[in-house]
């Protein structure tokens, strides 16, 4: 019987690997959207066979959308026994608000800063976003639109560098309002009237008003998950 050449073996494996790849890929975007969108929860341990059979399709591609996902911090891998959904910390879910808090508004100071009718135009393109008026978005569709509702403010302020650091964010952002249930009632309409709230104030000119409404709506999200904001995002806190 003859044996590959290791010219041969390695023009296999390459070959091998060039038919995969779209696999792992459509693993990889398969098993983020469901860590994104709530689906697998925080600490349900995912099964490689169970994601290999739902997507018809061999494991390989699968354990290396799990890789991709661990060194991204969603996943931790546990040999024979799957991948660990990796919990939202206390301390990452603050962190993000604090930064949320601080790069917004800015972009509504910035905006202030220009004029009462720069606050007005962005409060009336706010109030028209889906956002505020989400009654036919699916759950996934409002964990995107909300997102998009406030990087459409830092947009406003027109500064490349905080525009591109919000923008790193997204997946962070999605998944922590996806463990915090946002998207289910009474929090749905909660969370609608938050940015009600926001855009109105905007709207009249108000960014003080405005950012006041920010705080409180990031306070929220964060109590939503069980947790104390903390002195910064809710220094009035201990007094509620």
């Amino acid at each position: 019987m003859s044996s590959a050449t290791p010219s041969e073996s390695v023009s296999a494996a390459l070959s091998r690997r060039a038919v995969e790849q779209p696999a792992a890929d459509r693993a990889y975007r398969h098993v983020k959207a469901g860590l994104l969108d709530g689906s697998y929860a925080d600490g349900h341990l995912l099964s490689e066979g169970e994601i290999a059979a739902d997507l018809t399709m061999s494991r390989t591609p699968v354990r290396e959308a799990f890789l991709q996902l661990q060194a991204e911090g969603f996943l931790r891998l546990y040999p024979k026994r799957g991948a660990l959904v990796v919990p939202v910390t206390p301390t990452e879910a603050r962190a993000l608000m604090e930064t949320r808090l601080a790069l917004e508004s800015f972009a509504i100071d910035k905006l202030a800063a220009s004029g009462a009718e720069a606050l007005r135009q962005l409060g009336g393109e706010l109030a028209a976003h889906p956002a505020c008026h989400p009654d036919e978005l699916s759950d996934a569709d409002m964990h995107e639109t909300d997102r998009a509702f406030h990087a459409h403010l830092v947009e406003a302020a027109d500064n490349p560098v905080v525009t591109d650091l919000y923008g790193t964010l997204r997946d962070r952002q999605l998944r922590i309002t996806a463990t915090a249930r946002t998207h289910e009632p009474p929090r749905r309409d909660t969370v609608t009237h938050q940015h009600g709230h926001i855009a109105q104030a905007l709207h009249s000119g108000d960014g003080e008003l405005a950012k006041t409404h920010l705080r409180d709506h990031l306070v929220h999200t964060v109590q939503a998950l069980g947790l104390s904001a903390g002195p910064f995002l809710d220094p009035d806190g201990e007094q509620r």
